[in-house]
């Protein structure tokens, strides 16, 4: 059973009474994780809800998420009077604070951290160690685009939080976690898409300044019949910044190319970095896909989760980044489903 306590910005803490409905979103990324739950209306709350800044949801004692309070409603129903929270994930903090403009010649990882993430008083899991010269933050950039830009450009991935509110600094891709789905899963329903709208075939990156165009292709693609051209501007850039901008703007463009849903009758059946191997003969879908969004939710349906499923393969030359590490809480990989 699920259950969520509220901690308010004096630091005291409240328990949810007995939760009728929840949503808990789990996307790896941007947009942030989110959470929606409605449950009975307490007295007790006319104090409490005001001054509610932190939630974290429990699953058997296990926390599920902890995040920010975005809002809350008062409502009566035939059910009676009822309360519905929202909530995002800790990444919340770095998604709603814009950072200054600034300029490294030669930046640590540590830096960067200590710049954009340490004023919010996150728990960091700091297993990368990457440097990077002549980044640049932009004005108006987010203190998660300050981050996330920094690693990606210079360590090849994208950090992610733990459910727990702890910011990773890592690949997400890759948990240890494998999961299987085959004729004898209990699916409630299945959904796969694919769609080559959008998949970018070239990006001719130009810089007028000095005169140079440098095309960058999607090789599969093309070979696949696909053609998209984008045309980039990029005044006084080295030929390194070219080459990373068209194969970020690539791989970016194809990440939705294929997308598989599955809804399975129990909750938190996997999260965002999981790998999924699929054995559905009679439906022609086999082999590994990643976990790119996670939605467990109860309502008058029950309890269930639907995930969505593709693959995170690299574009145009960038290594595959597979950590090693058994999951994202330390923990050895759980059971397979049969």
């Amino acid at each position: 059973m699920l259950s969520i306590c509220l901690e308010t910005c004096d630091g005291a803490g409240y328990a949810l009474p007995v939760i009728l409905r929840w949503d808990l979103e789990y996307t790896g990324g941007v947009p942030c994780d989110s959470m929606t739950a409605t449950c009975l209306y307490d007295a007790g709350m006319a104090e409490i809800l005001p001054e509610a800044t932190r939630f974290t949801a429990y699953q058997d004692g296990e926390i599920m998420l902890r995040g920010v309070v975005d809002a809350y409603e008062i409502s009566l129903s035939r059910q009676g009077l009822l309360v519905t929270l929202e909530g995002r994930g800790m990444a919340a903090l770095l998604l709603d604070n814009e950072s200054e403009a600034l300029t490294y010649e030669r930046a640590p990882l540590s830096e960067i951290l200590e710049n954009h993430v340490s004023p919010y008083r996150l728990a960091i899991d700091r297993r990368e160690d990457i440097s990077g010269e002549r980044y640049a933050v932009a004005s108006g950039s987010s203190q998660w685009k300050a981050l996330q830009g920094f690693t990606h450009r210079f360590g090849g991935f994208d950090p992610y939080f733990m459910p727990d509110g702890t910011l990773v600094t890592a690949s997400l891709w890759g948990s240890g976690k494998a999961l299987k789905v085959n004729g004898d899963t209990p699916l409630l329903s299945l959904r796969k898409r694919e769609s080559r709208y959008g998949v970018i075939s070239q990006v001719l990156i130009q810089d007028k300044v000095q005169g140079v165009s440098h095309p960058v292709s999607n090789e599969a693609f093309i070979k696949a019949g696909g053609q998209r051209r984008h045309v980039l501007y990029m005044p006084r850039s080295t030929a390194e910044d070219r080459r990373y901008t068209g194969e970020y703007q690539i791989a970016q463009s194809a990440l939705e190319q294929l997308e598989i849903d599955l809804e399975l009758p129990f909750p938190f059946a996997a999260m965002p970095g999981d790998r999924v191997e699929l054995s559905l003969a009679r439906l022609n879908l086999t082999g590994q896909y990643d976990v790119v969004r996670s939605h467990s939710r109860m309502d008058e349906d029950g309890e269930r989760t639907e995930i969505t499923i593709s693959r995170r393969e690299t574009l145009c030359g960038y290594p595959e980044q597979l950590p090693s590490a058994s999951g994202r809480s330390g923990k050895a990989p759980p059971p397979t489903w049969a």
